[in-house]
């Protein structure tokens, strides 16, 4: 099951936005399919998926801990397999 949050185009503007605290993100291509899930602190690795160009968009969810984070990136991905 996808996170239930809109798409964001991944641009400068929206990792600048991204909160700076661990949680989970999916990145998508353009017309919303989810091409990768991972975890992290959130701004550090939307900067990292920007400069590699890693998708077209993204969405994420915010965690109050990195392992809470890597436990939720882990469902998400079995779900989607």
């Amino acid at each position: 099951m996808p996170l239930q949050k809109p798409w964001r185009d991944l641009e400068r503007e929206t990792v600048a936005a991204a909160p700076d605290r661990p949680g989970v993100y999916e990145l998508g291509d353009g017309s919303g399919t989810v091409l990768a899930v991972d975890h992290g602190v959130l701004r550090d690795e939307l900067k990292t998926a920007l400069a590699y160009g890693d998708g077209d968009r993204v969405r994420w969810t915010e965690t109050h801990t990195l392992e809470g984070a890597r436990e939720l990136a882990a469902e998400h991905r079995e779900r989607l397999e």
